[in-house]
């Protein structure tokens, strides 16, 4: 939780060649956006990619730590803990089944 907002730890990889959730890796979501690691580029693709996975609009969602990180946590407004545990629930099984 980050301001009473729920909040996910994300690692980040720039420069892939396609933007996708990847999976979880210890604990965190793995993210990997095409974007580079330039002029907060890839923070941007992050927070895009994540708002459209969850349905949300990506100005519900914020970088609270890590901004210049591969490692960041994202907090969530609009959507309450439990919602957000099952639609991250449902992007990381699709991820498993995509590859």
């Amino acid at each position: 939780m980050y301001k009473g907002a729920p909040a996910v730890g994300v690692r980040v990889s720039p420069g892939a060649k396609q933007s996708r959730v990847q999976g979880t890796i210890g604990g965190k979501l793995k993210v990997r956006v095409a974007a580079p690691p330039e002029a907060g580029r890839a923070n941007a693709a992050v927070l895009s990619l994540m708002a459209a996975q969850l349905g949300l609009h990506v100005s519900s969602l914020d970088i609270v730590a890590g901004s210049s990180s591969r490692d960041k946590v994202i907090a969530f407004r609009g959507i309450d803990t439990a919602g957000l545990r099952m639609r991250l629930a449902e992007v990381v099984k699709e991820a498993g089944s995509s590859g």
